[in-house]
């Protein structure tokens, strides 16, 4: 069945990113002068409850987002949320550019079939026209997206019991690549001439994002993140989960953590990354990226903008979506500062407001 993917805004929409860690939502507005922030709010997630980007517990996660929902004003109850994971499949394809868009759907149909390797009677299907092909100006690039609908309905279903309307379904590696437009300040000039690599280490997944002329031009989810830390703490000095957490967080872990624990993760993430960017320039005949910008919780890493520099021979900061923005007079600014890179993807969900 169609999806929303890629359906056009109504009104100012809430970004809600469900990850496996915690919840993060913000509430953005737009004028003359940039963004402002009406409202966020970040609430944590039971262990458990989402496991390999699915929804385990509809009611449980339904009742922290009914708690989340009250942090932001009345009269919003538009949501936009993404799917992620192996059980989102996204391909550019090549039709003819002459058909009518009722033809382009018909032969769309006919591609899935081909193409993804589920029934489609147990997928949410949307596309969307890129522009015409540079090598044959007869067809166009088309934009193919399929999630399994358990991955839909389920965020749909938890979305409703807090009291949200799930308005845009969208895909993770998009929303990242669409919160370029808050970050691209932070570049030095001239760097948006050049492919930009946004990198997301969250919790349980590392999401790349690299941009090229404003737009998203590749994506690729990894299986890695802060969860592969903290279980290596728990393993080295036998600690449970939550311990660990709090030692990992407060910096409260044994001297000798770093060569036990800590570089066997940096060396980790950097071998994940390094492989992705090998991937990109593959497929886009060897375009060298200029700037990484590494959000997600695994951003607060001391150090780790160095480390990516020096490993990857590539200049990386971590990002500040709302360093440009202006606040709301309820919003704690301060707050939402030390907290902002974890908020890219639920910054790019909030942004399909506007697009």
């Amino acid at each position: 069945m169609l999806s929303s993917f890629f359906k056009s805004r109504s009104s100012n929409l809430i970004g809600v990113d469900i990850g496996s860690h915690s919840v993060k939502a913000v509430l953005l507005a737009k004028s003359n002068t940039g963004y402002q922030v009406e409202a966020f709010a970040m609430l944590p997630i039971s262990k458990g409850l989402i496991v390999d980007h699915t929804i385990n517990d509809v009611e449980a996660t339904g009742a922290v987002l009914k708690m989340l929902r009250k942090r932001f004003p009345h009269k919003f109850h538009d949501a936009a949320v993404a799917v992620s994971g192996s059980g989102v499949i996204t391909k550019t394809i090549y039709l003819s550019a002459v058909q009518t868009d009722d033809e382009l759907e018909a032969q769309i149909e006919v591609e899935a079939d081909n193409l993804i390797p589920y029934p489609l009677n147990e997928v949410n299907i949307d596309f969307e026209k890129l522009k015409i092909n540079e090598s044959d100006p007869g067809k166009v690039d088309v934009l193919l997206t399929a999630a399994r609908t358990e991955l839909v309905e389920t965020r749909v279903s938890a979305l409703e019991i807090g009291n949200f309307n799930a308005k845009i379904m969208d895909i993770e590696g998009y929303a990242l690549g669409r919160a370029y437009e808050l970050v691209k300040g932070q570049l030095p000039i001239g760097a948006s001439d050049s492919p930009i690599a946004l990198v997301d280490i969250g919790a349980s997944m590392l999401t790349v994002a690299v941009i090229e002329n404003g737009e998203t031009v590749f994506i690729r989810e990894q299986a890695f993140g802060g969860e592969q830390y903290t279980q290596s703490i728990v393993g080295f000095y036998g600690m449970n989960y939550d311990e660990a957490e709090v030692a990992k967080i407060n910096n409260e872990l044994p001297r000798n953590y770093v060569f036990e624990v800590l570089a066997p993760f940096q060396t980790s993430m950097i071998q994940q990354i390094r492989r992705t960017l090998q991937i990109y320039a593959t497929s886009k005949g060897n375009n060298d990226i200029e700037n990484i910008v590494v959000s997600g919780g695994c951003s607060f890493l001391e150090g780790i903008s160095t480390l990516l520099s020096e490993e990857l021979r590539i200049p990386a900061m971590v990002a500040k979506p709302f360093e440009n923005c202006s606040f709301a007079d309820n919003v704690k600014s301060e707050q939402l500062l030390k907290e902002s890179p974890k908020f890219m993807v639920a910054c790019g969900l909030a942004l399909r407001s506007f697009s």
